[in-house]
């Protein structure tokens, strides 16, 4: 790999001795990399994929797993870098807490949080970019998250909407990307001696305002995949002398991590707590990892919650939707309609009328006339819900993903809507009508599943 000529020089002197192994670890294979969602049923494909865990994720593999395969698209399995993995880990939530995770887009370490939450608490994921926050609503549906909340805003907009309130804040911050040069080489297409200094000077806008959403005894756990100083070591050193109410805490060091670097900064021996990925110590492209606990006095505003919105008819249908389907009350929700379409919001989210809200919770279906249609989300999400199903074989899951009518074996016992279910996962809703089962996977997915296509 042909690295630019000042990264070289700049990191022959940082690096000294170690620098001619970590230029020579560019050349070496990129290292692949799947989570499994705890959350959802374990297929044999799956079982046998995961043969070289992580030894930092109980949850992590090695290896290449396939977008088009049953388990990507029920949301059982993630792919996602090997060091990348380990700041889902660092931040790693408890249930019930309220969590921000501020530059989330495409997903990977939402996807992580949501791993982790169960269902449980609020999770807030937010990307500032309009053209990225799709991909990022894809895989939060794919993942079944019942609670968590898409926004596409920018920090200083989140800040006055959320002040004091969040337990947790991921920032997985825009950076100079020098960790990803080795998977996409055109990254370097962007970097000069000047770019990890414009970076940190936009890293630090973005920390001022997450200072303003924590809690007391609220946690921010910072991350980068860049190996720049300026962004990493000196970044924490601002950080702590902007804001002495900050305490780094100790991250383990495994698997080939190594401590941060005071050294590169203002010489703070506090800064070794934080964490360092090299691609010539550990199997990974390059992360930096810091966790702070904020022992200030935010105090947070007194927030309206969101409360159902129903009108009665929407009521009446919603009502008859749970008898046929045996849906819960979904207490930990509030329900709410835009349009003719039926969202649950996690009980915790403030009002925020003036948020630029990508998805506001889980898309539970669409009201249409006399009637209501449940979403492929609401399948998706259904692991733990007591919903009918309808186990159906690997060639039918081929059909249904086609967007195909197919017949069954044998009539089933109650026509109606019914979560189909392969390998124990849920894959979308059809409609049962006697031996046939109309199709209801979404237009807009639908693909010809040949093997080479969705073999994992």
């Amino acid at each position: 790999m042909k690295l630019p000529a000042a990264f070289i020089t700049k990191y022959q002197q940082l690096l000294g001795d170690e620098a001619d192994a970590f230029f020579a670890a560019f050349d070496e294979p990129v290292e692949k990399g799947f989570r499994v969602n705890p959350n959802k049923a374990v297929t044999p494909a799956m079982q046998a994929k995961m043969t070289d865990p992580i030894a930092y994720s109980k949850i992590g593999y090695y290896g290449k797993v396939n977008g088009n395969a049953l388990e990507h698209l029920a949301g059982a399995v993630y792919s996602q870098e090997p060091s990348a993995m380990t700041v889902g880990e660092v931040a790693r939530p408890a249930l019930n807490e309220r969590v921000l995770d501020l530059c989330a887009a495409p997903g990977g370490k939402t996807t992580h949080l949501l791993s982790y939450l169960q269902q449980t608490g609020l999770l807030v994921t937010n990307e500032i970019n309009p053209k990225r926050v799709t991909a990022l609503g894809d895989n939060v549906e794919r993942y079944g998250a019942r609670n968590a909340v898409i926004t596409n805003e920018s920090p200083a907009h989140l800040a006055k909407a959320f002040p004091g309130f969040f337990d947790r804040i991921l920032v997985d911050a825009p950076c100079s990307g020098e960790g990803m040069f080795r998977k996409d080489p055109d990254a370097m297409q962007y970097w000069s001696t000047d770019y990890p200094a414009e970076c940190a000077t936009r890293q630090r806008e973005i920390l001022t305002e997450t200072v303003k959403m924590l809690r007391p005894g609220g946690h921010l756990i910072y991350s980068t995949c860049t190996f720049a100083p300026e962004e990493d070591e000196q970044m924490m050193a601002w950080l702590l002398a902007t804001y002495p109410e900050f305490e780094l805490e100790p991250i383990e060091k495994v698997a080939g991590m190594v401590d941060a670097k005071p050294e590169w900064a203002d010489g703070n021996p506090e800064l070794k707590k934080a964490a360092r990925l090299f691609p010539h110590l550990m199997r990974g492209e390059g992360h930096f990892i810091a966790k702070l606990v904020y022992h200030g006095t935010t105090k947070p505003k007194n927030l309206r919650t969101v409360r159902d919105e129903l009108k009665p008819d929407q009521r009446k249908l919603w009502a008859q939707a749970q008898k046929q389907l045996r849906l819960p009350n979904f207490n930990d929700l509030a329900l709410q309609v835009h349009g003719d379409q039926l969202y649950g919001v996690p009980e915790l989210m403030p009002m925020t009328r003036k948020l630029k809200v990508f998805r506001s919770g889980i898309h539970l279906g669409t009201f249409k006339k006399k009637r209501f249609e449940p979403s492929y989300a609401l399948a998706l999400a259904s692991d733990d819900l007591d919903l009918p199903k309808l186990a159906i074989t690997h060639d039918q899951w081929a059909t249904y993903v086609h967007g195909e009518t197919f017949d069954l074996d044998a009539a089933v016992a109650t026509n109606g809507f019914m979560v189909l279910t392969c390998d124990n996962l849920p894959v979308g809703f059809g409609k049962a009508v006697g031996r046939t089962v109309k199709n209801f996977f979404p237009k807009g997915l639908r693909f010809l599943a040949t093997d080479d296509k969705t073999v994992l």
